[in-house]
């Protein structure tokens, strides 16, 4: 069984930056593609980011690019997401989850993927 745990959310004025991380146990990390989602109070769950089983392949969604990065630490079974310049907007749950293979849904789907986080909570301050 694969399980994910975050850490790292809290409060932050705007402009400010936040860092979390994804502890994912059970399985092979190495051989999984990762991304991070987030769910806005009142909206649907969306796509922040994803990364490949090396780290060699990453997309973002057009609202972070530039001010999230996206990365991974095989030998420590742990994906990160460094958000710098933080608005408002970007106040939402963010949630990491594991890519379900030969799926047939986009990259960005959230159907696509099959494991999920508890979330943490990322408040950002106007």
């Amino acid at each position: 069984q694969v399980q994910l745990v975050e850490f790292g959310g809290g409060l932050v004025q705007t402009g400010g930056s936040l860092t979390l991380s994804c502890v994912v146990s059970g399985g092979t990390f190495s051989s999984y593609i990762m991304g991070w989602f987030r769910r806005a109070p009142g909206k649907e769950r969306e796509f922040v980011a994803r990364i490949s089983q090396s780290g060699g392949t990453i997309s973002y969604a057009d609202f972070v690019k530039g001010r999230f990065t996206i990365s991974r630490d095989n030998a420590k079974n742990t994906v990160i997401l460094q958000m710098d310049s933080l608005r408002p907007d970007d106040t939402a749950m963010y949630y990491c989850a594991k890519d379900r293979p030969a799926i047939a849904y986009r990259n960005d789907d959230p159907r696509r993927y099959h494991y999920w986080g508890q979330g943490t909570q990322v408040t950002v301050s106007s």
